[in-house]
């Protein structure tokens, strides 16, 4: 039951950026949620309930990007829970006309707060070349 209940969450999270409701998209946020996404910098250091990163961050696509959740796997224990997966988003940025696809890896941390479970922790990533180039490998996919 749980699970199903924390699939819910990233699922509708995923659903919610699509939208660019961006109150919708917080809602899945505990107030002090850890993110560590992949724009700058390391660490996002605002509350996760501050809208104003995620409205700047909206602001440079045509339309809100849609984020495809994949190979989910989810381990829950009564009040915490951590889920993995590998997201597909794709997006048009401000000012071009293509899409791009950006496959990356994300984990997140749950709590069942107050009967909810809501996403205390979330961190996101791409691979990088090994080759002593540190460039960001950006064409894998699952």
């Amino acid at each position: 039951m749980d699970e199903q209940a924390i699939r819910e969450v990233i699922e509708g999270h995923a659903a919610a950026l699509g939208t660019g409701q961006v109150k919708d998209i917080l809602r899945y946020y505990a107030d002090d949620a850890v993110q560590f996404t992949l724009a700058p910098p390391l660490r996002q250091p605002a509350s996760a309930q501050d809208p104003e990163p995620l409205e700047h961050w909206l602001a440079t696509f045509e339309q809100p990007p849609t984020l495809e959740v994949t190979a989910l796997e989810i381990t829950a224990g009564p009040e915490v829970a951590f889920a993995s997966s590998l997201h597909c988003m794709r997006a048009v940025p401000k000012g071009q006309t293509e899409a791009f696809e950006l496959w990356h890896r994300v984990t997140h941390g749950l709590r069942k707060i107050e009967g909810t479970w809501l996403i205390t922790h979330e961190h996101q990533s791409v691979p990088f070349e090994m080759d002593g180039s540190f460039r960001a490998s950006l064409d894998l996919k699952p």
